[in-house]
């Protein structure tokens, strides 16, 4: 009589250690301390090592997360960075900001346990401990640098993470690759949106490094459709990739929104992180000063500038959404984050007006209390007022994070780019060519404002395509 196996005790997941809340409020380090080699090897020997990795499918690169896991089960490192750089061009960006609570961890077995395997903590370890030893393999995991194809030339517009990800592809191929970036630093969303307390610049910038001793130039100070446009790059180059990211904000659109004091959330983060407004005045791009602060919105973006907010002196921080915390679409850990730290939630509550002094100043806003009806189109219960009930919290500054929409600049400077209703690019969904003959894009640019992770595939489909056809 056959004996069944017994079945293996599912150790408890991993934590990961964090700064205490109380002091990591009053700074800019990076609030996960990371895993130590030991709790990697740990939390990769929980892993089943499924036959039909489902975890793969819910990766926009199609890291083969089983096989890299493996790996470091066995305290093999430096196998599980090459396999993990065979499809993902920033591991160390993505083991912090991708959601893979939504993504990879989503579709893992042990998610019925709820205890998935800590995939994301698990690809940060491994980026943050390899020491690559050359360029090429920095950018490619492996140990030698492809032949450069003569001639063969791409351009990326933007230095976002699709265009990082479609510039690493062509690169690892041998295709010279010139990146066109209209603010002083490369990194795109990476650099100016998301805080260091979350991605530390040192992590992005060893990405771009690796990109730049590859081969990759980056030209900084160019404006996609005023300093440069895409049909002189056509003219120039042998196949254009435009990765510009969505970043015309959506406000309010409520009496008092010109007061001083109210600000989009690109702009007080661009402030903070490009600027380096947390080191003032060492350096020279001061944030404005709030000590009542409101933030609109209930995504990461939201929790980003409601933490910042904290960390730049704020003593009161209140994040204003018009649905319930279990509706929030933030990533949930963003949200314990914020709690511990302090900052406080207005939920059920929608902006009615600001409110300023007679200089124009911001001093409060004021907010309709709301409750849930019935469903809307979006399947979640629509919040509808409850007459009567309105209040007043004192503001001094306000920041708006509804999102985005397409930057029109270089959209309305290149002819025959076609759009869609929402004033986002078409592109063939294979490929990610535009309707410009090899002109590719990816990234907000075409889906409006998503994650990382997903422009990075966006960038790596586009990539792939400009390589079959640069040298076929």
């Amino acid at each position: 009589m056959e004996t069944k196996k017994p079945k293996k005790n599912l150790a408890p997941r991993v934590d990961m250690p964090c700064q205490p809340a109380d002091v990591r409020r009053s700074n800019f380090a990076e609030v996960a301390l990371g895993y130590t080699r030991e709790m990697a090897v740990a939390e990769a020997s929980r892993c089943l090592q499924c036959k039909k990795p489902l975890c793969v499918t819910g990766c926009p690169v199609e890291v083969p997360i089983r096989d890299f896991i493996a790996e470091v089960a066995r305290g093999n490192m430096d196998a599980a960075y090459r396999i993990i750089k065979t499809t993902n061009s920033l591991p160390a960006v993505c083991g912090r900001v991708c959601p893979q609570e939504s993504q990879c961890e989503g579709k893992c077995i042990l998610k019925a346990k709820g205890q998935p395997i800590a995939i994301g903590r698990l690809e940060r370890f491994v980026a943050d401990t390899y020491i690559a030893t050359t360029a090429c393999e920095q950018v490619t995991g492996a140990n030698a640098c492809a032949v450069p194809q003569c001639g063969k030339k791409v351009a990326c517009v933007g230095s976002g993470p699709a265009s990082l990800t479609c510039a690493g592809v062509c690169a690892a191929a041998g295709i010279k690759v010139d990146v066109f970036e209209a603010l002083h630093e490369p990194g795109g969303v990476l650099i100016y949106g998301i805080p260091a307390f979350r991605l530390p610049k040192n992590v992005v910038a060893t990405e771009i490094n690796g990109l730049h001793s590859a081969g990759v130039d980056f030209h900084l100070n160019y404006v996609g459709g005023r300093t440069v446009s895409v049909e002189e790059l056509r003219q120039e180059y042998d196949a254009v990739f435009i990765g510009v990211g969505a970043g015309l904000p959506v406000f309010l659109g409520v009496p008092g929104e010109n007061l001083v004091g109210v600000f989009s959330a690109n702009e007080y983060l661009t402030r903070v992180n490009l600027g380096r407004a947390y080191d003032f005045p060492k350096q020279d791009t001061p944030a404005f000063p709030g000590k009542n602060v409101t933030v609109f919105g209930a995504g990461n973006v939201a929790m980003d500038a409601a933490r910042t907010a904290l960390r730049m002196g704020a003593k009161n921080v209140h994040i204003v959404y018009r649905r319930t915390k279990t509706e929030m679409p933030a990533r949930h850990e963003e949200i314990e984050h914020a709690e511990e730290e302090g900052v406080q939630f207005a939920m059920l509550s929608a902006p009615l007006r600001f409110n300023g002094d007679a200089e124009m100043r911001l001093t409060s806003v004021t907010l309709q209390k709301m409750e849930l009806g019935e469903p809307d189109a979006s399947g979640r219960r629509r919040p509808v007022p409850i007459k009567d009930e309105v209040y007043d919290l004192p503001t001094d500054l306000a920041i708006v994070a509804l999102g985005t929409r397409s930057n029109p600049i270089l959209l309305d400077a290149t002819p025959g780019l076609e759009q869609n209703q929402w004033g986002y690019i078409k592109v063939n969904e294979e490929s990610g060519e535009t309707s410009l003959p090899n002109v590719f894009a990816g990234g907000d640019i075409v889906t409006g404002a998503a994650t990382v992770i997903l422009a990075m595939g966006a960038g790596r489909r586009a990539g792939q395509e400009i390589v079959k056809r640069l040298l076929a």
